[in-house]
């Protein structure tokens, strides 16, 4: 999975072509366009101020005050330049990824949430994690990608802008008097170094860079994308303490979190230790190195012309620096080597959640039998053999029956013997097995679980859930509240308008309670109830089961209560050894 080898670059191109292929293609490409060219420029600019540091060494040894005056006036007029063409090119790099961050990340959720796709992925251990992969590795991977292309097109211009300055620096013509000039193979000295320079240089870059690719890379990019997913492990635990404090509190479980979380930090610590070792140590005893050999070359090879008179001194800086600067434009995998193993490790952990939202995932899957799903304005089930995502266990064989409209089933049934996976099935989020199952649209369709979803926000965005936006007035949201028993509550909360934490000034009752409201609301013709009154007391839990009787709506319930069979026509009983029993509801 997080191997380095050439699959990078397919998945990295997976990742990048749908936002410069989508409709913000062309204000991307300006921009980019326009980051080039700015490049193009800082190229231009470094070469010129390369150039004015040699001359004004050269017009120092020579004590020439109006070369050195007019190669300051050069430089301070080239500075002019070099600033705001530095300062736009990183605001507009980060604007352009910020833009296609906000694409891709809209473009993830809306397929993290389209077909229940946030559902099947919690069956699927291997993609662990996916708010950090949507939150952070996105954030990363627009950052670091853009980087990544900019930079090796700021190293080829600089390639081409160093090397034929290096190329050039010319002999000069002096007056005085300097030993004999240096041959080699009758050619002068002056004009073979930086031939020398240049290809001394290739080779050495080629050696270092298979060096690091082979020795280095595999295990980095290893080593970081188990870090990736550790350090999102051990953030997740901590969130799941945060939202369930109060069972944590109940049990007194404060040792046995403390040991969890340890446990998930120590994971997180020794694989960091594995990284600095490698990629600190190691990688950082080599490339310190490697990069300060090439230092000292240029003068190596230029100051026999410089004592010879064929070249001014101040070329020597000039070389210093032309080949500094061409070095880690070439050597930008060793020297950014740590970063792009970091960078390869978030591309596979975007690319795979990715696949799978695109189905691909899937496909192994795909091959075994379903559920067939067919819409119909009732609610029935034919010959539904009903099994657990993983094909492991069959809950219940050939389950068929077949509800009114305006009739209520009540399935009940031991602990673990399937009663919410058949509600699941009629949701559409198992379809494990065999069989058909007849349901409306589920627009028309309302479920309820016995811990009801409290959302961020209002009182009335609570009431309207899963709708957004309802044409409500204020007297249907009292009245809703009012029938089961929460007349208070817009009261006590500071109103429909105001965003509270649910889940904490609300108990599980009043929770239940509200959660029915959204049927008073939505007023759906089909609702399905997993436990949805347990925490209620008895007259409560009659007041809103008449409510669905008298309004002659369709409902499927979960519970253990008697009191339940009451309000129901039909009695599902799921057994042991996949076996069930249909008959009519009776006292």
């Amino acid at each position: 999975m997080n191997r380095f080898n050439l699959k990078v670059f397919k998945r990295l191109w997976g990742l990048i072509k749908p936002y410069w292929v989508s409709n913000e293609k062309w204000g991307a490409i300006a921009i980019l366009v326009l980051l080039l060219l700015l490049t193009l420029a800082y190229t231009f600019i470094s070469v010129s101020i390369t150039r004015f540091q040699g001359d004004i060494i050269s017009a120092l040894t020579k004590l020439d005050r109006e070369r050195f005056m007019h190669t300051i006036r050069l430089f301070l007029g080239v500075l002019v330049f070099y600033v705001p063409v530095s300062a736009s090119s990183q605001y507009l790099q980060y604007r352009l990824s910020n833009y296609w961050r906000k694409w891709m990340t809209n473009d993830f959720i809306n397929r993290y949430l389209g077909d229940r796709s946030f559902y099947q992925l919690g069956n699927d251990p291997e993609l662990d994690n996916p708010d950090q992969r949507i939150a952070e590795d996105i954030k990363s991977f627009t950052e670091e990608s853009l980087n990544f292309f900019l930079v090796i097109f700021n190293s080829i211009f600089k390639v081409v802008g160093f090397t034929a300055l290096i190329w050039n620096i010319p002999p000069t013509v002096t007056v005085f008097e300097f030993p004999k000039p240096i041959n080699i193979f009758g050619l002068s000295i002056a004009k073979i170094a930086p031939s020398i320079l240049v290809i001394f240089l290739i080779g050495y870059l080629t050696i270092g860079t298979l060096l690091t690719i082979f020795v280095f890379g595999r295990k980095l990019v290893e080593i970081n994308y188990e870090q990736l997913r550790k350090e999102a492990n051990f953030r997740f635990g901590l969130v799941r303490i945060r939202e369930n404090a109060e069972s944590i509190a109940f049990y007194r479980g404060e040792t046995r979190e403390s040991r969890n979380l340890g446990q998930l930090f120590q994971s997180v610590f020794e694989n960091y230790n594995s990284l600095i070792f490698w990629q600190n140590l190691l990688l950082g005893l080599f490339t310190a190195a490697y990069d300060n050999i090439p230092i000292i070359l240029p003068a190596i090879v230029v100051a026999p012309s410089i004592l010879s008179g064929e070249i001014e001194v101040g070329k020597i800086r000039e070389a210093q620096i032309a080949f500094i600067q061409f070095f880690f434009a070439i050597n930008i995998i060793v020297s950014r080597f740590q970063y792009w193993t970091a960078f390869i490790a978030g591309i596979d952990r975007l690319y795979f959640l990715k696949e799978y939202l695109d189905n691909v995932g899937q496909q192994k899957v795909r091959k075994m039998p379903t559920i067939n799903t067919i819409k119909r304005n009732k609610i029935a089930l034919d010959r539904v053999t009903l099994q657990t995502p993983n094909y492991q266990r069959t809950l219940v064989k050939d389950l068929s029956f077949d509800l009114p409209a305006g009739k209520g089933l009540l399935i009940t049934g031991a602990s673990g013997c399937g009663k919410s996976s058949v509600l699941r099935a009629i949701a559409g989020l198992w379809n494990s097995g065999s069989g058909a199952i007849y349901r409306p649209d589920l627009s028309q369709m309302l479920f309820l679980p016995q811990k009801p979803y409290m959302i961020m926000g209002t009182l009335y965005n609570q009431l309207i859930y899963p709708h957004s936006d309802l044409d409500i007035d204020r007297h249907q949201l009292d009245e809703a509240l009012k029938k089961v028993n929460l007349a208070d509550l817009a009261e006590r909360s500071g109103g429909y308008a105001v965003a509270r934490n649910w889940d904490e000034i609300l108990s599980l009752g009043e929770q239940q309670r509200l959660a029915f409201a959204r049927i008073l609301i939505n007023k759906p013709r089909y609702v399905v109830l997993d436990e949805a009154t347990s925490a209620l007391d008895i007259d409560n839990e009659a007041s809103l089961y008449q409510y669905l009787l008298e309004n002659n709506t369709t409902f499927i319930s979960v519970g253990h209560r008697p009191s339940l069979i009451k309000y129901h026509d039909w009695l599902l009983d799921i057994q042991p050894g996949e076996k069930w029993k249909l008959q009519a509801a009776k006292l």
